[in-house]
């Protein structure tokens, strides 16, 4: 995945300082570069029934619809909290300092459904965690959870035991 790591750009001491923020967008606006990435992500999954990706806010909005639709699968956003109209099953979750809560509709998901879950990195596992949680809460089967890119060294899977974890992009450091 050589090919789609020099497209990331490396932003040094963002949001603070001492962070290497991994920046997506030079990815997602080249056009062979985007097509690739998600040409990818569903490649893993082809040949298995997926009813549902859930997309985690913000970036997963921008992944999920695109692998739902390759895969013919539908589309669920799962929010911050009071961005959904209608009626929620939330859950807060820790954060390094301090929490944080998702929401998703009560009906995005039916019982029994497969789910796969799509953000764009997998950091230290919290929110893919906490929307694994909600995802089963209304009944649904993770049957994997999908990232552009994984930083390893923030050992994210950790909190994703038993989920398939594909991610096509690593950082060990």
């Amino acid at each position: 995945m050589d090919d789609l790591k020099t497209l990331i750009r490396e932003v040094p001491d963002y949001p603070k300082p001492g962070i290497l923020f991994y920046d997506l967008t030079t990815l997602l606006k080249d056009k062979e570069g985007f097509h690739t990435l998600i040409d990818r992500l569903c490649d893993h999954y082809q040949g298995r029934t997926i009813d549902v990706v859930a997309g985690i806010e913000a970036r997963g909005f921008i992944l999920a619809p695109a692998l739902a639709y390759r895969l013919g699968a539908g589309f669920v956003p799962v929010r911050k909290p009071k961005k959904l109209p209608a009626k929620t099953a939330s859950i807060s979750y820790a954060l390094e300092y301090g929490t944080d809560t998702l929401e998703i509709h009560e009906d995005a998901v039916k019982p029994g459904q497969s789910v796969i879950i799509c953000d764009d990195l997998l950091a230290t596992g919290g929110t893919a965690a906490a929307t694994t949680k909600l995802v089963e809460k209304l009944g649904g089967k993770v049957a994997g959870a999908a990232f552009a890119v994984e930083l390893t060294f923030l050992n994210g899977r950790s909190k994703l035991t038993g989920v398939d974890i594909f991610s096509l992009i690593q950082y060990d450091k």
